[in-house]
């Protein structure tokens, strides 16, 4: 007798189920969360790889659970599935934790153990996604149906809250605490890596109360044996056979009629799921896309707190949390007393129209994101801005050229980059200060950035270019460099970064800064006259050079701004994730229930197995958008929008020709079918019901 909660009818082994699916969760989503910009940050690779990379790996999330069902249907049984997959999955995330080391290794070794970690985790969770559900509701009796369904609200309410908090946390934890220099991933790694191992502990110390059943086969075997028995058969025969009403009836010789009309009900349903994953094409670009685009953003909420890019995420599991009980309370019956008839189909086609509205949205943005981005240099030309050192206007020409026709004013910042020829030949400068005319020589490479330095000396003005970095960081955070114009090295130090700064005119590189205001910037110079710089504020997206000189005896800071900052705050993606999470419960939940009120019990894995290769498939689509079209976001985000309203529209079409099944009449159809062909067909027919018959009784437990 399984021991109770209290005495109630919960068993008291749901309590280790429900703890080791909110670790699991939390393991699985908080390393999701983060890993685009690992990929983006760490790995050094582009946008177009990272995202290709992300949705291969989240592809092959669902399409293992298909494999996890299969092996604990038919050979090891739910628990030893779970224990032994649970072990896989830890092991991938600590492979994957070690691979985020910078001291293990060349990049080619974070590479490999960042995909062997990948391959391992996607074996593990999802071999275990089809199993642990259905081993919670194997632990209560038959006669406790009540508390079997409030198990599994208490258990999708611990997958949320799973997802919530880890989507909240690690990217803290990424940006927040800095470990070998940098972003700690190896952190964001490891401490989701730590909540599968206690939900592998956890699950395990109570093994001594599950009520465990042995493996009894596959139902989702046993279908897809038929379909094939059925074409391999109509192959062979249809030339010299009579034709029969539906390509199924081939199967009638080997398979029963009832297991033959069961799978013919399913596959009026599947055919439905065609036009499926363009939705989740969309939806999984969450972590992937729409984080890039966080990246480019205005991320401070005033003073009062700065979220990360790879943070918003959690809006989406936030605001399921806040629409599910909405739309059931409040939004579905206000529609039934309107006397509109909203079926599950049209409410999934509406879902789908509210996702491309949430990438209309996504595309509006991207517009406005794109504006702050200095356009890299076309082929045969390059880019140059310059900076006016001199105590006074200085005039620039440029042979062959029509800029620059202004004088430039002393420290003047560039308001943008100007477009020159750059035919990998010297060109030639001419400067005019006080009426004295410098020369100036230099090489610009094609689709490069430089700036132009002009600075006085005893000779008139001299010349220096040193080569820019134009691109935001792909982090978000700010660039700084330094300009020390001193005939003496200088040392500061900005937050936690530290910079050398050489004599005469010397330029340092680009480093990553925490957005913020530096108002009192320590300095250090042999002379003394450098103490204290008053950067002003650096801001997401930004690039600057700050240029040091004399001012009254002391050293001053002059601020430049390279790239500008980010000028769109992130609280503008909130309407796109409003949109999608809509379009996710419309879509989604609706789906779901529809599939499931339309299939025999028995099948409702099979339909399971359909549904979850549908989000594999979706992934697979952005993969191959992602690398193969080449598009600027803001279109490839229209394209997908266009896409999946076009896909709507099939859907709609192949929808008003659907007839809905009463689900209160398939099991009892089923039942007088069953017992019809019992009293027709011969005593081995009848074993082999028999045989399909406990199929069907095993079947309700088999979840994918």
């Amino acid at each position: 007798m399984a021991k109770k909660l209290c005495g109630t009818n919960y068993p008291v082994s749901i309590c280790f189920i429900v703890v080791n699916e909110f670790c699991e969760r939390f393991s699985y989503y908080g390393m999701k969360a983060v890993l685009t910009l690992y990929f983006l940050t760490y790995l050094r690779w582009d946008k177009d790889l990272s995202t290709a990379v992300y949705h291969a790996f989240s592809s092959l999330c669902y399409f293992t659970p298909i494999l996890g069902a299969l092996i604990a249907d038919s050979w090891l049984g739910k628990y030893k599935t779970i224990i032994y997959l649970s072990i896989v999955y830890v092991i991938g995330h600590v492979v994957k934790s070690v691979g985020a080391i910078p001291t293990v290794g060349s990049s080619d070794v974070h590479i490999a153990l960042s995909m062997v970690g990948l391959i391992l985790i996607a074996f593990g969770t999802g071999g275990i996604k089809p199993c642990v559900a259905a081993f919670g509701g194997d632990q209560f009796d038959e006669e406790h149906g009540s508390e079997r369904q409030k198990f599994f609200s208490i258990f999708y309410m611990s997958i949320n809250a799973g997802s919530l908090l880890s989507t909240v946390i690690t990217p803290v934890l990424r940006s927040d605490v800095q470990c070998f220099g940098g972003d700690c991933y190896a952190l964001a790694f490891g401490v989701p890596a730590a909540l599968m191992i206690v939900a592998l502990v956890v699950f395990t110390v109570g093994s001594g109360m599950y009520k465990m059943s042995p493996p009894q086969g596959n139902i989702l075997l046993e279908v897809c044996n038929c379909i094939g028995f059925a074409i391999k058969n109509r192959w062979k025969r249809s030339k010299y056979d009579s034709q029969k009403k539906h390509w199924l009836d081939w199967a009638e010789e080997k398979y029963s009629k009832r297991l033959i009309q069961e799978i013919k009900m399913v596959l009026r349903v599947l055919v439905l799921y065609i036009p499926l994953p363009m939705f989740w094409a969309l939806f999984d670009q969450q972590g992937s896309r729409w984080t890039l685009q966080s990246t480019r953003m205005n991320m401070a909420f005033g003073d009062f707190f700065t979220i990360e890019p790879d943070q918003m995420q959690m809006l989406n599991a936030l605001l399921i949390l806040l629409f599910v009980p909405i739309f059931d309370l409040i939004i579905y019956p206000l529609i039934g007393l309107c006397k509109i008839n909203v079926t599950p189909l049209r409410k999934m086609a509406v879902g789908m129209i509210f996702a491309a509205l949430a990438f209309g949205a996504a595309t509006l943005v991207e517009i406005d994101v794109v504006k702050s981005v200095v356009d890299p240099a076309p082929a045969g030309k390059c880019l140059l801005q310059v900076f006016n050192l001199a105590e006074g206007d200085v005039s620039l020409m440029i042979p062959g050229s029509d800029l620059f026709k202004e004088p430039i004013p002393n420290l003047q910042d560039p308001a943008q980059y100007e477009t020159l020829p750059a035919s990998g030949e010297d060109l030639q400068f001419q400067v005019t200060f006080n009426g004295k005319t410098s020369k100036c020589n230099h090489t610009f490479l094609q689709r490069e950035a430089y700036s132009l330095i002009l600075y006085p000396d005893a000779a008139g003005i001299q010349c220096n270019v040193v080569s820019d970095y134009i691109k935001k960081n792909d982090n978000g955070k700010p660039l700084l460099r330094f300009l020390n114009t001193q005939p003496e090295a200088i040392n500061t130090t900005v937050g936690e970064v530290s910079f050398y700064l050489p004599s005469d005119y010397s330029m340092s590189l680009n480093e990553t800064v925490d957005r913020g205001e530096y108002l009192a910037v320590s300095c250090s110079s042999t002379s003394g006259k450098c103490s204290e710089l008053n950067l002003g504020l650096l801001d997401f997206g930004a690039s600057y050079t700050v240029i040091l000189m004399e001012a009254s005896g002391q050293i001053v800071a002059h601020r430049m701004e390279d790239v500008k900052a980010n000028s769109v705050h992130i609280a503008w993606q909130i309407p796109q994730y409003v949109l999608l999470t809509i379009g996710e419960v419309m879509f989604s939940i609706t789906g779901l229930e529809f599939s499931y009120s339309q299939a025999p019990a028995n099948m409702k894995s099979v339909l399971q197995a359909g549904w979850l290769l549908t989000v594999a498939f979706g992934n697979v689509i952005v993969l191959i958008v992602a690398e193969g079209a080449g598009l600027e976001q803001w279109k490839e985000f229209l394209l997908f929008a266009g896409l999946l309203l076009g896909v709507c529209i099939i859907f709609s079409i192949m929808a008003n020709f659907y007839t809905y099944v009463d689900p209160d009449q398939l099991d009892k159809t089923r039942m007088e079918d069953s017992g019809r062909e019992e009293d027709d067909d011969d005593e081995d027919h009848v074993k082999k019901k028999s045989n399909d018959v406990k199929l069907n009784k095993r079947g309700k437990s088999t979840r994918l």
